[in-house]
């Protein structure tokens, strides 16, 4: 079955076409309107985003419209994230607050997954505390939602279910996807990660490193062209790791160009790429593509050797500049961005101060800034961790308004440039027509409609620190 195409039934050998057909029939005697309605809430990061468009995609098989209003919902699902512990918390909160609406709607189905329910305290918490929940399950086993649900349904009971070595290795192909949009897609080619940083939980969570095979990819890939998406990111929690372990001759730069050979009007994106495993072949790839982005999403996290070493990330910070020279003498005009964890456990000022220096060196276009945040299980959480919270939070802004002036430095220099922009939609703020340029900047602009889902040429007349305004061509 086609991945891209959410209306089409599963082919009837596939393992989750029963429940589907079995849940739309329980839900035709517990939904409140003429249709069972479903609200899919996704914390995190963009690969739960892609999670939750084939949720949304079985859900749709199954009979669902979707809603944002909870009390419109026969379901609600949270599709969670366990990177940085005020998101778990956030959860907890918008859990607890489903009580009262659980108890005006018996036939409700209050249903949490993701990355979080892979962690046994987080799904246990969950057990313990919040009662009306009926299912949980975690990343492993998304693939089998329908009979999930079907068991929690039929059965009348509460089901958790998380994934185990065996499911942890599996690539299930077929899922109904039911996407976001028109013009920007999602396209997962790996799951996992084999490189453990100390601070990061995604290894636990989302299990080790497993490529697609290619074929399926591609064929994913041309279906999205096909229907019309303009912007495709390929995902990976690291995806220079991508076909490491398929026993085959292929990498990502070879997965790339054989994506970018696909004739069409689009764009190609990627992320997130790890530095020690980014290489001259990737910055060439990109360099000669007809369709590949001048946009490099590269997270350094620090700039001291030091926090790098502790953080285990595999390079040093004169690996990652000479990685950022060579890509910038290929690609001159390459959009760089980045990922800073600030106040990393030991980590101290004048460390700090290595990292402000780095970004000031290379110039990036815009960054992803968090405080460090500790992850029970990792081993960046037994460290020791003597500077105080709100010192942590004082080196950031310190961070974020360097940055702002390169990013407005940087958009400076653009004005009178003409960039191609892919046309997303209207500013609720302004009402102006927005887009994104090849480098992944924003532009607004004055246009029609009409406009819409399609690229168009617009100058750039004035810079707002990371946002450009233009004029079309």
């Amino acid at each position: 079955m086609a991945a891209n195409n959410p209306e089409r039934l599963p082919e009837p050998q596939h393992p989750q076409a029963f429940y589907m057909k079995e849940v739309a029939k329980l839900m035709a005697d517990r939904r409140r309107g003429a249709v069972p309605m479903a609200l899919v809430h996704t914390y995190g990061c963009q690969q739960n985003a892609a999670d939750s468009e084939k949720i949304k995609g079985m859900l749709a098989q199954m009979g669902f419209s979707f809603t944002d209003d909870r009390e419109r919902a026969d379901l609600i699902l949270f599709n969670t994230c366990a990177v940085r512990g005020h998101a778990e918390n956030r959860v907890f909160g918008n859990v607890g607050a489903l009580k009262e609406l659980k108890r005006r709607h018996p036939s409700l189905v209050v249903s949490v997954c993701g990355c979080m329910m892979e962690e046994k305290q987080a799904s246990e918490r969950i057990r313990r505390k919040f009662p009306f929940v009926s299912l949980v399950f975690g990343t492993h086993v998304l693939h089998r939602f329908p009979e999930l649900l079907w068991a929690a349904l039929a059965e009348n009971r509460r089901v958790f279910e998380r994934g185990d070595e065996q499911e942890d290795a599996r690539i299930v192909e077929g899922l109904p996807t039911r996407r976001g949009g028109k013009t920007r897609a999602w396209l997962t080619v790996m799951y996992g990660c084999d490189n453990f940083c100390s601070y990061c939980i995604v290894p636990y969570v989302r299990g080790r490193e497993r490529s697609r095979q290619p074929e399926a990819v591609l064929e994913e890939f041309r279906g999205l062209v096909a229907d019309g998406y303009k912007d495709v990111t390929l995902l990976g929690q690291n995806v220079n790791s991508y076909g490491r372990k398929l026993g085959r001759p292929v990498n990502f730069s070879g997965l790339l160009r054989m994506l970018d050979a696909v004739d069409g009007d689009y764009r190609l994106r990627f992320m997130t790429s790890h530095p020690k495993d980014a290489t001259h072949e990737l910055i060439d790839t990109m360099a000669a593509g007809r369709h590949i982005s001048r946009h490099l999403h590269l997270p350094v996290q620090s700039g001291s050797n030091r926090v790098l070493k502790a953080m285990n990330r595999g390079y040093t910070r004169e690996k990652y500049l000479a990685l950022v020279e060579y890509a910038r003498k290929k690609i001159p005009d390459l959009s760089l961005t980045s990922d800073i964890i600030v106040g990393f456990p030991g980590e101290t000022y004048e460390e700090f101060r290595e990292t402000v220096s780095l970004i000031r060196q290379v110039g990036y276009t815009s960054l992803f800034t968090f405080v460090y945040s500790p992850r029970e299980g990792t081993r960046a959480a037994q460290l020791p961790d003597p500077v105080p919270a709100a010192e942590k939070s004082a080196w950031l802004q310190e961070l974020c308004a360097e940055q702002e002036k390169i990013a407005a430095s940087r958009c400076a220099g653009e004005v009178g440039r003409t960039h191609r922009v892919l046309v997303e939609g209207r500013s609720p703020k302004s009402g102006l027509l927005t887009g994104r340029t090849d480098g992944n900047v924003i532009v607004n602009f004055p246009g029609r409609d009409e406009t819409v889902g399609r690229f168009a040429d617009v100058k750039i007349t004035s810079a707002r620190d990371w946002i450009l305004d233009g004029e079309l061509v």
